[in-house]
C-alpha cells in the first residue's frame, strides 16, 4: 500500500471509535453514520499508514500489531484533545497562568515546595498542577509537552536523544539530622561518632547517594544503614520516628525541625545536593518558571547559575 505524508485525524477518530466499540456496526451507531462510511474511512487510513490495522477473526475484527500501536497513540491524541476543550472552556483561563510540573521522586519534598513558592507569589493567579514520578518517565512526558518543567536533583544525561535542556537552579550543603535523642547521642565527636550509628539513606537510584557513600569512606566511618528509601518523603517519615539519622539540605534546617522534629547532628563537608529545572527550551520563557529562577538566592539556596 502506498504511504501518504499526511494523517487525516477524522479517519484516525473513526478507527479509534471502532477499536473502542469492538465492531464497525456499533461504531457506526455511535457516530450516527453509515457502516459503509466507516469502512471507507478505515480503508483510507490504512492506505495512508501503509499498514493493516484490523484483521478478520470469524465475524469480528481484531487489532493487528500495527493497530495496537496506532491505538496507543490515538488514545493519547484524543485524551489531549478532550483536555484542550476542557482547558479552553475554563472561565478563568484568561486570568490564570497554568504551570504543570513534574517532580522527580528523588527530590526532597521540602525543596520542591520551596522552589514552587515563588511561582505562587506572582501577582497573576497561578494554577499549579504537580505530578511525581521517576526521572526517566518525567523526561518522556516533558518531551511530548505534557509538562512545562521538571524539577529534579540531576541534569539530563549526556547522549540523550530528547530535545530537553537542564537549568541548574542552585545547590545546598547537606547535613545529617535526627530527633533530639539521637542528635544529642551522636553530635559529640562528629563524624567519628557515626561508627555504628543508625542511618537512613536514599537508594542508589538517587543522585546524591554516591556522594554520601564517598563521604563516609573519606572519613573512615561505618554507620549501620538501617533503611534505604527510593521515596524521599518516606525516608523523612522514618527519620521523624527516630529510626535513624538522615541527610537533608542544611538550608532547610528550620523546616526539618518544624516538620520532622529533627535537628542537625553535623554537616557533611563538601557534600552538596543540586537542584535542576529541565525544560523544552534553552531559555525558559514561562513566567512562573522565570519567577522560580529569579528567587533562588532569596530562597536560601546557593545559586550557581
Amino acid at each position: 500500500m502506498a504511504k501518504s505524508t499526511g494523517l487525516n485525524y477524522r479517519h484516525l477518530y473513526y478507527f479509534w471509535v471502532v477499536a473502542k466499540e469492538g465492531s464497525v456496526t456499533r461504531a457506526a451507531e455511535r457516530l450516527d453514520v453509515a457502516v459503509q462510511t466507516i469502512s471507507a474511512q478505515l480503508a483510507m487510513l490504512e492506505q495512508s499508514l501503509g499498514r493493516a490495522l484490523f484483521a478478520p477473526q470469524g465475524r469480528k475484527l481484531v487489532l493487528t500489531e500495527a493497530g495496537r500501536v496506532a491505538l496507543g497513540f490515538a488514545d493519547q491524541i484524543f485524551l489531549l484533545g478532550g483536555q484542550l476543550v476542557e482547558a479552553l472552556a475554563d472561565s478563568e483561563i484568561d486570568r490564570t497562568i497554568r504551570l504543570t510540573v513534574g517532580i522527580s521522586d528523588s527530590l526532597p519534598k521540602l525543596i520542591s515546595s520551596r522552589l514552587l513558592e515563588a511561582a505562587l507569589s506572582l501577582p497573576e493567579k497561578v494554577k499549579l498542577v504537580c505530578y511525581e514520578d521517576k526521572f526517566e518517565a518525567l523526561l518522556g512526558d516533558l518531551s511530548v509537552h505534557k509538562l512545562d518543567v521538571v524539577l529534579t536533583d540531576r541534569p539530563v544525561p549526556h547522549g540523550t536523544t530528547l530535545r530537553v535542556f537542564s537549568h541548574l537552579l542552585g545547590e545546598s550543603q547537606i547535613s545529617l539530622f535526627g530527633v533530639r535523642a539521637l542528635a544529642s547521642k551522636y553530635h559529640l565527636n562528629f563524624p567519628r561518632s557515626l561508627n555504628g550509628a543508625p542511618i537512613l539513606l536514599p537508594t542508589r537510584n538517587n543522585a546524591i547517594r554516591v556522594r554520601l557513600d564517598q563521604w563516609f569512606e573519606e572519613h573512615e566511618v561505618r554507620p549501620e544503614i538501617v533503611g534505604e528509601f527510593d521515596d524521599n518523603a518516606l525516608l523523612n517519615t522514618f527519620g521523624r520516628s527516630g529510626l535513624g539519622l538522615f541527610p537533608a539540605p542544611s538550608a532547610l534546617a528550620k523546616d526539618v525541625l518544624e516538620q520532622f522534629a529533627a535537628i542537625p547532628v553535623g554537616e557533611m563537608t563538601r557534600v552538596k545536593e543540586q537542584f535542576y529545572a529541565i525544560s523544552n527550551e534553552r531559555k525558559i520563557m514561562h513566567p512562573a518558571i522565570d519567577a522560580i529562577l529569579s528567587s533562588i538566592d532569596s530562597g536560601g539556596f546557593s545559586a550557581t547559575s
